[in-house]
């Protein structure tokens, strides 16, 4: 006789069908690096996600901060179906829901901002069955003077060429209206020194005839 375990999948096989089904179950989650933000403004930590399943009733986003001091992680913002914000702590009072979970979005807003703030905040995404996935990070640094990131380097540029741009035009326009400007008037000079000429020669003539 057989043995029964001869119907029943082997190893290799069980670690096939974990490889094939393991992206169902995981979440993806998309943030910026790192950000930084003048103290005493708000800023929105984006988080942004994409899910194997639908988006259900029961997804939850919950947000925890990592502050640059050692210590033991904060608790920031969680939502499902509604918004739960801190009632407690740092962060009671100043953060609020900016997300839309149908548009697979689970942003807050921090306000008034402060140096205490540095540090990462972490943002994880949970829509059953898919539970698993990384967390996403962002690097918050508050700064009392807003640093030119290359960014606004690029800003700067682009402005500086726009505007020498528009200045070559105006030079332009104003030269040929100028030169325009300046045919005119010799055309105007030209048509009034003409009859005078003309004058002239008559006036010359009958004086020829006069004197002959």
């Amino acid at each position: 006789m057989a043995p029964c375990s001869q119907g029943l999948p082997g190893p290799s096989w069980v670690g096939f069908l974990l490889l094939v089904l393991w992206p169902v179950s995981a979440v993806d989650i998309y943030t910026p690096k790192s950000l930084e933000v003048l103290n005493g403004t708000e800023v929105r930590l984006k988080c942004t996600f994409r899910s194997y399943s639908a988006v259900g009733s029961k997804l939850t986003v919950s947000w925890h901060f990592q502050p640059e001091e050692p210590g033991r992680s904060e608790f920031v913002f969680y939502y499902s179906e509604e918004p739960f914000p801190p009632t407690s702590g740092r962060f009671k009072g100043r953060v609020t829901w900016d997300g839309n979970i149908h548009k697979n979005d689970g942003s807050i807003i921090l306000w008034d901002t402060k140096p205490s703030d540095n540090g990462t905040f972490q943002c994880h995404v949970r829509n059953p069955p898919d539970v698993d996935g990384p967390t996403g990070e962002i690097q918050l640094r508050v700064v009392t003077k807003v640093t030119f990131s290359e960014i606004h380097i690029l800003a700067f540029i682009i402005g500086a060429v726009c505007f020498l741009m528009i200045v070559i035009v105006v030079v332009v326009v104003i030269c040929r209206y100028r030169k325009r400007r300046h045919g005119d008037m010799e055309s105007e000079v030209e048509e009034t020194e003409l009859p005078e000429k003309e004058n002239m020669k008559e006036t010359e003539k009958h004086l020829l005839e006069e004197g002959a």
